[in-house]
């Protein structure tokens, strides 16, 4: 199925695995990758170092294409950038608008630049700042997310902009992926769906959690980081909404000292990191310390198994998936739902 995302990227799919910290690693991406799909490396929660190893890594179990995710706003961002630039790296996606000169200096290296947005203004900003792609997220996506659903902000997007539109939040079969085509974008991308297959790196014990869980255990909260957050709803997140400020403060701040150990960060950077997520909002400090380190909180789940410390990013699909297959078992099976839908559509006239 030829469209305009793969012809941009080189993949034989329209389908983008989704750049999940602690979750979006080599194996996951190097197996989305060989299943002809475009896999999204998540380099936010890795050291400079680490990302350079990992991408090395992805290239050692694929030929094909692959991208890496990184934050705009990052100090090293211009670190990451060379290192996707030395190691020949087909994509970079980014989770905050990149600048017009960060755009630029990919371009000039021959990468593809394709930024996720969650507002049509953000997608013609970008646009016109040269961006090759946009991914563009609606409300029933996972981690932080927007209000509006992708079926409203989708078709508002692709009629904003001349660049292929990627489409994320809510996808996770074959008749979603008709479903973005017919309103004019170039292929899905999908988050929730990639993290619960046999090649996710992610604790079974995890796993089983997600795949338990109904539409209505998917929540939206502020709890965590003062900024609206699509997660499963556990203790973790109850108890982050129960506490008051100054509890909350406590717990804010030792859980900091895990992420800066982690990190390598200074609790300056820290402070400065949660401020920049703040956009406007009154915040408290609790919740600019959580903003900082909300990467541990992920962690504890993702990697650790410990779902009792962490926090679950999910998009509202977890609630109808229902099991574990391999990436090039998720792949073929979207592409022959999407084929057979195609086929039985009524024909016009």
């Amino acid at each position: 199925m030829e469209t305009a995302l793969t012809k941009l990227t080189g993949v034989r799919h329209p389908i983008v695995q989704t750049g999940m910290g602690w979750v979006a690693g080599p194996r996951l991406v190097s197996a989305t990758a060989e299943a002809g799909a475009l896999g999204i490396l998540a380099s936010a929660t890795m050291t400079v170092d680490q990302l350079r190893s990992a991408v090395r890594e992805v290239k050692s179990r694929t030929d094909k294409p692959f991208g890496v995710n990184l934050r705009a706003d990052a100090g090293d961002a211009q670190d990451r950038v060379r290192i996707i630039v030395d190691e020949g790296v087909k994509v970079a996606s980014f989770a905050l608008a990149p600048s017009r000169e960060l755009i630029a200096r990919l371009k000039d290296a021959g990468v593809v630049v394709v930024p996720s947005i969650g507002a049509r203004r953000h997608a013609e900003k970008v646009a016109a700042w040269g961006a090759d792609a946009v991914i563009v997220q609606g409300g029933e996506g996972g981690g932080h997310t927007g209000e509006v659903a992708t079926t409203v902000l989708l078709p508002q997007v692709v009629d904003a902009v001349d660049i292929p539109v990627v489409a994320a939040g809510g996808f996770h079969d074959g008749r979603g992926l008709v479903a973005a085509l017919s309103y004019g974008a170039a292929g899905v991308a999908m988050g929730t769906r990639f993290l619960l297959t046999s090649d996710s790196t992610v604790p079974d014990a995890v796993k089983a959690k997600y795949l338990a869980a109904t539409v209505k255990d998917v929540t939206v909260t502020t709890a965590v980081d003062g900024l609206p957050h699509r997660m499963l709803r556990t203790e973790m997140v109850a108890a982050l909404e129960r506490a008051g400020r100054v509890r909350a403060l406590a717990q804010a701040v030792r859980r900091a000292a895990g992420f800066r150990k982690v990190s390598g960060l200074s609790w300056t950077r820290m402070v400065r990191d949660g401020l920049a997520m703040k956009h406007g909002k009154d915040l408290s400090w609790s919740q600019v310390l959580l903003a900082a380190n909300t990467p541990m909180l992920l962690k504890a789940s993702m990697v650790e198994g410990r779902t009792d410390l962490g926090v679950m990013a999910s998009g509202q699909v977890a609630g109808v998936i229902e099991d574990l297959p391999s990436c090039a078992e998720l792949v073929d099976r979207v592409m022959a739902e999407a084929e057979h839908v195609l086929r039985t559509l009524p024909s016009p006239g």
